[in-house]
């Protein structure tokens, strides 16, 4: 009995530490919506759940307009095609980001520039972006990414796109919760795109949401979202349409999941603290940039690395113990599907791929959990504690 209960706690010990997994309310807020969805029979791609979702997400961000996708990957595309975007048109966008945000240029056979990183924020420099207006004046839109739950420097951002009179569409897909000057990220721009995948801070297993001030735009998002179906008896298609909507039974997730976003925004803030705290004495490593104008969701807490310990022997050492951790995200110019678009830089961004690496940051990890990811990277520094 006790060595049967010796190998439980063993293998409780080394339990698998994921980067960011889903994470369900304790009270079961979800399931509830969910079990309503099915006693109702609403299993389709519209209905209360659906409904209500959008109006109470609006209401969290603070914007009149929401529209629930099945992704935020499609949340791009319509607005992209809302911002007037087409064949042949330039948008800029950030090199060092998630393909999702860049794939749905190409959908709209447009033509993707990439923007440098600013060292400072992670996100699109606003100096590299000058540049590209000079090289491009013409551009029809430009999406902003706020990486990693950090808010992108959007003052100088907007005071450079609105001289250039161009639509922003904000990739707020990391970064619900974030604040910029006290204003919520995606509620800048004139769209706001979020993701509920199901590493997000809140999750839907897979969605997404698209918001803007501009409700007649929105209106003709859903209306594109759900196959353009004019009003008719017959079906009746007037416009190319998608079948982008997010499921009644997905959208009861999500309004159980934004019950808890501000629980779980705090526990990603304990875990980004723990780590600068505990990590603060070796040099070679820096977390991401916290600005003062910032309050992050801190979705991902994120280092850099310099010196001899490269970001492969710090991932393959949590890997050794069951940790999950990433490298940051390779810069779009430097994907082989990406390779021929043109950049806009100076490697900022490629500076921060080679020497950046996601810890985890899942909000069911404990202390105990914590402090196996901060001992296993002291090891290979030769810190221990005491």
């Amino acid at each position: 009995m006790i060595n049967s209960e010796r190998r439980m706690e063993k293998s409780h010990a080394n339990d698998r530490i994921f980067l960011s997994s889903p994470h369900m309310s304790k009270e079961k807020y979800e399931q509830r919506y969910v079990n309503d969805a099915f006693h109702s029979n609403w299993l389709t791609p519209q209905g209360p759940n659906v409904d209500l979702f959008e109006t109470e997400f609006a209401s969290t961000v603070g914007i009149q307009s929401a529209a629930a996708l099945s992704s935020g990957t499609a949340a791009i595309h319509l607005a992209l095609k809302a911002a007037g975007v087409q064949k042949g048109d330039i948008v800029f966008c950030p090199t060092l980001t998630f393909a999702a945000t860049a794939n749905p240029i190409i959908y709209e056979n447009a033509i993707p520039v990439f923007i440098d990183s600013d060292e400072k924020t992670w996100n699109m420099c606003p100096n590299s972006l000058e540049k590209a207006f000079k090289k491009y004046p013409s551009v029809k839109a430009i999406i902003v990414v706020h990486l990693y739950g950090l808010s992108a420097d959007m003052d100088e951002i907007m005071k450079i796109c609105h001289k250039h009179n161009v639509v922003v569409i904000e990739d707020s897909a990391e970064s619900l919760g974030t604040t910029y000057k006290g204003r919520l990220t995606g509620t800048i721009g004139d769209f706001g795109v979020f993701s509920f995948n199901g590493n997000k801070i809140i999750t839907t297993s897979g969605g997404g949401m698209l918001i803007s001030k501009h409700i007649e735009k929105i209106k003709k998002v859903k209306f594109w979202a759900t196959q353009s179906k004019d009003p008719a008896r017959h079906y009746q298609h007037s416009e190319l349409g998608y079948n982008y909507r997010l499921s009644n039974v997905l959208a009861g997730i999500g309004r159980g999941q934004l019950k808890v976003l501000n629980e779980r925004i705090q526990k990603k803030k304990y875990i980004f603290e723990f780590y600068r705290n505990e990590l603060a004495n070796i040099d070679d490593i820096q977390m991401m940039p916290v600005n003062e104008w910032n309050e992050p969701n801190f979705w991902l807490s994120c280092v850099t690395l310099k010196g001899k310990v490269r970001p492969i022997h710090l991932i393959e050492a949590l890997e050794k113990e069951n940790i999950e951790s990433r490298p940051v995200w390779k810069p779009m110019h430097l994907q082989p599907y990406y390779q021929n678009c043109d950049y806009i830089g100076i490697g900022a961004a490629e500076g921060l791929f080679y020497n950046g690496v996601c810890l985890p940051s899942d909000t069911k990890m404990t202390n105990e959990q914590l402090n196996r990811v901060v001992n296993t990277i002291k090891k290979l520094w030769g810190v221990h504690k005491p």
